[in-house]
């Protein structure tokens, strides 16, 4: 049965759960109303017993009958009707009129009768099979009229069956109604509801079959339904831009390395045809050829092993893979490893400790990139520096600097300057910068030097002491 309901459309089920709901709630509802309903109609019909009075002369002609003689009473009128009269004594013994049929008498009407209780209601069914509400009670007339013994009054239930039985009919009648009712109002609403899902479901549908990613889905209200829609817009927006992101990236890896690999199949095949027609290149031509194919290879390995770092970028990390690092012991290392490859230039470097959340793998390499293009741009005997402060870390050289209209583009994939593009680079340096910075949280800018060349500034948040002093939390 589960199963089965799990394999209804999702608004079915929602129709089918309004009408059980209301069913429920509905069927309540009425067993209340209708059980109120007879409590009240039998403590009516309780009342209505108790104020009728049998006259003392009708009394006292039932009790003739049980050899019983009283005073003459006080008033004589007829017994009210259509109620059932008998009189009991205080011995049990039942009077009624001639041809009446006897009620049956219980200790709390004999009870009544003796003066141990005022009054006794219940129920009995009569020698003819009619359901009767019985009330018995001492006669309201003088004391030595009404001593030893008790009236019993009956009325037939009908009074309270019928209008039951009509009461049930109409809550049956009501509760079907509103279970009908429910049920076609809860399909309809899950209808209009599930509307905005049934568009996403079609929107994902057609891009799985169709990989399109520009489809979206129109937002309306602040709702639950609202908020799955923008998230999946958000999502197909970032799926669109990660795919674009992806071929661009293809598409750039595949220029840059068509150049260094028709050169480098040049180079090849011409030393396979020397060597094939035992033809010796001159000494100085081959050692040429061979430290173009080697410096080719060379760029070929920079080029793969800058696209790796990129692409481990491209990947989210948690949190909780990133340590604490030593930024200045980071800056300290880097210049350590760019100063053998910067024979030309001498390096400065003033470094005040400040501790960020970040990789200290690739927060190296972003300072070495940095440092590798202070070196390349600038001239023999210039000066690069390299200093932090209060988690501002700043690169300068001396070189040409970078015009004004190039420094939006710096940081693009592959991008080189007109003036850089004879020299030896693949265009990824300063885009792994960028990737390893905002990795850490913080931010990466080129600007023009006060005096001359370029300035690289990296801010990164965190502290001037390690983290068990003024802990993470304060970062």
């Amino acid at each position: 049965m589960k199963n089965a309901f799990r394999r209804l459309s999702l608004r079915l089920r929602l129709g089918l759960s309004a009408a059980v709901a209301v069913t429920l709630a509905v069927s309540a509802v009425a067993i209340a109303s209708w059980l109120v309903t007879e409590q009240q109609l039998i403590d009516q019909l309780d009342s209505n017993l108790k104020n009728v009075q049998a006259s003392p002369g009708y009394v006292q002609e039932l009790l003739s009958l049980c050899g019983t003689e009283l005073p003459a009473p006080e008033q004589g009128n007829e017994t009210p009707t259509p109620y059932v009269v008998q009189v009991v004594t205080s011995d049990g013994t039942v009077c009624v009129a001639p041809g009446n049929r006897k009620l049956e008498v219980r200790s709390t009407d004999i009870a009544v009768a003796r003066g141990l209780l005022r009054s006794a209601t219940h129920e009995t069914v009569s020698e003819d099979g009619r359901k009767m509400r019985v009330s018995t009670t001492r006669p309201n007339t003088s004391p030595r009229f009404s001593e030893g013994y008790a009236v019993s009054i009956a009325q037939s239930l009908t009074v309270v069956e019928k209008p039951l039985k009509n009461l049930a009919l109409w809550l049956s009648g009501f509760a079907g109604l509103g279970v009908v009712g429910a049920a076609t109002a809860g399909v309809a609403v899950s209808r209009g509801g599930l509307k905005p899902v049934e568009h996403l479901t079609r929107a994902a549908e057609h891009i799985a079959h169709t990989q399109d990613l520009t489809v979206r889905i129109p937002v309306e209200g602040t709702d639950e339904i609202a908020r799955l829609s923008r998230s999946f817009n958000d999502m197909t927006e970032a799926l669109a831009l990660s795919r674009e992101s992806q071929q661009q990236l293809i598409a750039d890896a595949g220029h840059e390395l068509r150049t260094p690999l028709t050169s480098l199949r040049a180079n090849i095949q011409l030393l396979a045809r020397s060597f094939r027609s035992g033809r010796k290149l001159p000494e100085k031509a081959l050692e040429d050829l061979l430290n173009s194919v080697e410096s080719q290879t060379g760029e070929l390995a920079v080029l793969i092993a800058d696209l790796q770092e990129l692409s481990r970028f491209d990947v989210k990390h948690d949190e909780a893979t990133r340590r604490v690092v030593p930024l200045h012991e980071v800056a300290r290392r880097a210049m350590e490893r760019v100063r053998p490859r910067g024979s030309e230039v001498r390096f400065t470097s003033s470094l005040e400790e400040w501790y960020v959340l970040a990789d200290a793998a690739a927060l190296e390499r972003a300072v070495v990139n940095l440092l590798d293009n202070a070196v390349k741009f600038s001239p023999p005997g210039a000066v690069v520096n390299l200093q932090l402060s209060n988690g501002r870390l700043v690169v300068r050289d001396q070189g040409p600097g970078i015009a004004a209209d190039e420094l939006p583009h710096v940081f693009d994939r592959f991008w080189r300057s007109p003036t850089s593009r004879s020299l030896p680079g693949s265009g990824l340096g300063l885009a792994i910068v960028a990737k390893a910075v905002q990795e850490a949280g913080g931010t990466v800018t080129l600007r023009a030097a006060a005096a001359q060349g370029t300035e690289a500034v990296v801010q990164i948040p965190g502290a001037p002491t390690p983290p068990g002093e003024v802990g993470l939390e304060t970062w």
